[in-house]
């Protein structure tokens, strides 16, 4: 599990492909420290394995289901990527909680410097926009962030000066593909309320009407 809390950056410096699957070396630009073989970290908000390191060096595999899902696939020598390690027990959840395992891409159509702040305006499909609400929270290429507004199709965030100076958010301009991950608890609400084939939902307008919520 993560925060959504960007630790720092890091810098794709090779790409192999072995046997047809991706494996990426990144750089980070900040000490990685109690490093160890096979720990989780998030990349642009994909929950990777890593399969080797050196000093600030590690190489990560891709499985084809995260490149699907994901623009890792997409990415070159020096891009730059955002990082965070999982998280502990004994750590703040400062955002909030974030599996790493990304749903889908967004498409960024409007960036406003607005007073304090960057307004940027995201376009999703359907899908993936019925677990978005207003004042709900997201992940951003694994940045937690709050949504402002949300209709069928787009959503909106603000983005502080610092984190847009701290992730690779700040670079964004619109025609940029970003990776998605919804929020958690409204995709697990969503599957215990739809009922299996064969069987009907625990709730139901009787329920509602019983427990006092319909006039």
């Amino acid at each position: 599990m993560f925060t959504g809390l960007i630790e720092g950056l890091g810098r794709i410096k090779r790409i192999d492909r072995p046997g047809g699957q991706l494996r990426l070396t990144i750089e980070a630009e900040y000490d990685l420290k109690d490093f160890v073989l096979g720990e989780s970290i998030a990349v642009s908000g994909v929950c990777l394995t890593v399969v080797a390191f050196s000093g600030r060096s590690f190489s990560v595999d891709v499985s084809q289901e995260s490149v699907s899902r994901s623009g890792l696939g997409r990415l070159r020598i020096n891009d730059p990527v955002n990082l965070e390690r999982a998280l502990r027990l004994s750590d703040r959840l400062g955002g909030h909680l974030v599996s790493g395992h990304v749903d889908g891409p967004a498409q960024l159509v409007k960036r406003d410097e607005v007073t304090g702040s960057i307004r940027f305006v995201f376009s999703m499909e359907p899908a993936l926009m019925r677990y978005v609400i207003p004042k709900g929270s997201i992940t951003i290429d694994g940045i937690s962030l709050t949504v402002n507004e949300c209709d069928r199709q787009t959503f909106s965030v603000n983005v502080i000066p610092h984190t847009a100076k701290m992730t690779t958010i700040g670079w964004k301009r619109p025609g940029d593909v970003v990776n998605i991950e919804t929020d958690l608890i409204g995709k697990y609400v969503e599957k215990l309320l739809t009922p299996t084939a064969g069987a009907r939902s625990g709730i139901d307008l009787e329920l509602l009407g019983q427990a006092g919520f319909l006039g």
